[in-house]
């Protein structure tokens, strides 16, 4: 009787130490990178995000971002020496004329202090204002529709000072259509696909002061322009 119950007491003392000792057998079973991971999650290794003078080298490699292009087309009178003599000294002609006008953002001019980065990898930057790159005619699909000329009209190239004036014609009506605004939005999509894309967590834009309008508008000629519906 007596020895059945130390054959119990001895069975149930060698569970127990089985039971104890099984954890620490399968901790040390477990494969290399099981243990690497449990060792990055206690004790994580920090994220070091770019400084803000390689988020801005990087930008600038981007250089002058065009964001959008427009195509414009618009019908204009030109005309000179109108009045009762007009038979005789007017010169008066339409021309049809098509232009690309280009906006985008200049990324050359960002500075350093226009970036502030986070602890959390948050970018704050201060982009510069979209603008329009170049207001051009198309040459090729540009021609006067119709012309008339009087007799003692003096030599003068009406055509070449239509066309100049065409050009600001065509600018104008971009700005209109919010050219420099979706400029803007385009620009900061792309630069936001940018900034994730080199490991940046989240990116807040802060708008520059726009650029005057008056910096790029053309220069009229002297002439009369009646834009055509």
């Amino acid at each position: 009787m007596i020895g059945g119950i130390l054959l119990i007491i001895a069975v149930a003392a060698a569970l127990i130490v089985t039971a104890v000792r099984l954890p620490a057998e399968a901790i040390s079973n477990l494969p290399k990178d099981a243990m690497t991971k449990v060792g990055q999650i206690l004790h994580p290794t920090p994220t070091i995000y770019p400084d803000p003078v390689t988020v801005v080298n990087e930008i600038r490699t981007l250089a002058r971002l065009e964001t959008v292009q427009y195509t414009v087309e618009k019908v204009i009178t030109a005309e000179s020496g109108q009045g009762p003599l007009g038979f005789l000294f007017g010169d008066k002609l339409l021309l049809v004329a098509h232009g690309v006008v280009i906006a985008g953002i200049d990324l050359g001019k960002l500075q350093a202090s226009d970036v502030r980065i986070d602890a959390q990898g948050s970018i704050f930057i201060v982009i510069p204002a979209a603008e329009v790159f170049t207001a051009t005619l198309d040459n090729n699909k540009t021609y006067v529709y119709h012309r008339e000329t009087g007799l003692l009209a003096p030599k003068k190239d009406l055509e070449t000072t239509a066309r100049q004036a065409a050009e600001q014609q065509i600018l104008q009506a971009a700005l209109e259509d919010g050219i420099l605004q979706t400029a803007a939005t385009n620009g900061k999509a792309y630069l936001q696909r940018f900034l994730l894309s080199i490991g940046l967590k989240q990116v807040t834009f802060i708008d520059a002061t726009p650029v005057p309008a008056g910096s790029t508008v053309i220069p009229q000629p002297t002439l009369t322009l009646t834009p055509t519906p």
